[in-house]
C-alpha cells in the first residue's frame, strides 16, 4: 500500500493534486485544508497517503499532516461515512474544531457541515468521542486576505471548492462575494483558506 508520496506537484485543485514521483503522475484526492497549504505547481510536495481499494477502483487520499490522515481514518470507521463524505467533512470544518465538536458532543455544530445530517453527526459523536486523536503538533494553520469585481483566481478556487461540497452555484457565488467584502484586509491580499471558511459560513 502507498503510505507517502514525495515528488513534484504538477497540478492542484481544491479537491485534487497530481504529483510526479519519478516520472509517474499520481492523482490524489485532497481536502481543502491540504490544498490551501500546497506550493505552486512545480514545487516539491510530500503527502501522507491513505490508499482505498475497492473492487472497481484504487483511490489515493492525501494529507499534509499526520493528524488529518488519522482523523480521516477515524471518520471512515464510522458506519455510513465513506471516504468521499470524510473528505467533505475535513473540507467543511478545520480539523481542530471537528475534534472539539465531536469530543463535546456538539451535534448542532456538526450538522452545519455540508452533507452531514443529524443521524450521521450523532453516529460520529457516539463512535468517535473516545477515539479522537490528540493533535501531534503537525497542525495546519491559516491566515487572512481580498480585492473586487470579477472573481479572482483564488475566489474561483473557493467557488470550485464550494461546488465540490454540493453547494448550488448561485448561492456559492454570492457567498464568495460576501466573504470577500467581509474579510478584506487593509493590505488587499487574500488567501484561500480564510476566504473559503468565511464563504462556507455564509452559504449555509
Amino acid at each position: 500500500m502507498i503510505a507517502l508520496l514525495r515528488g513534484v506537484l504538477l497540478e492542484k485543485h481544491p479537491n485534487q493534486a497530481i504529483v510526479d514521483v519519478g516520472g509517474v503522475g499520481y492523482d490524489v484526492s485532497i481536502p481543502v485544508s491540504t490544498y490551501s497549504h500546497l506550493p505552486e505547481a512545480g514545487g516539491e510536495v510530500r503527502l501522507r497517503i491513505h490508499t482505498h481499494v475497492r473492487e472497481d477502483a484504487l483511490t489515493l487520499y492525501g494529507f499534509l499532516s499526520q493528524d488529518e490522515k488519522a482523523l480521516f481514518e477515524k471518520l471512515i470507521s464510522v458506519s455510513g461515512i465513506g471516504p468521499k463524505m470524510a473528505m467533505a467533512v475535513l473540507s467543511g470544518i478545520p480539523a481542530v474544531d471537528l475534534i472539539a465538536n465531536i469530543r463535546r458532543g456538539e451535534v448542532d455544530k456538526l450538522v452545519r457541515i455540508p452533507g452531514v445530517g443529524k443521524k450521521t453527526a450523532e453516529r460520529m459523536v457516539l463512535e468517535l468521542r473516545d477515539k479522537m486523536p490528540a493533535p501531534s503538533g503537525e497542525e495546519l494553520g491559516g491566515s487572512t486576505g481580498a480585492p473586487a469585481g470579477a472573481l479572482t483566481a483564488v475566489e474561483q478556487d473557493v467557488l470550485s471548492a464550494l461546488l465540490n461540497l454540493g453547494c448550488a452555484r448561485p448561492a456559492a457565488e454570492a457567498a464568495v462575494r460576501k466573504a470577500r467584502v467581509a474579510g478584506a484586509p487593509p493590505s488587499g491580499g487574500i488567501e484561500f483558506e480564510p476566504l473559503f471558511r468565511r464563504a462556507l459560513e455564509l452559504v449555509r
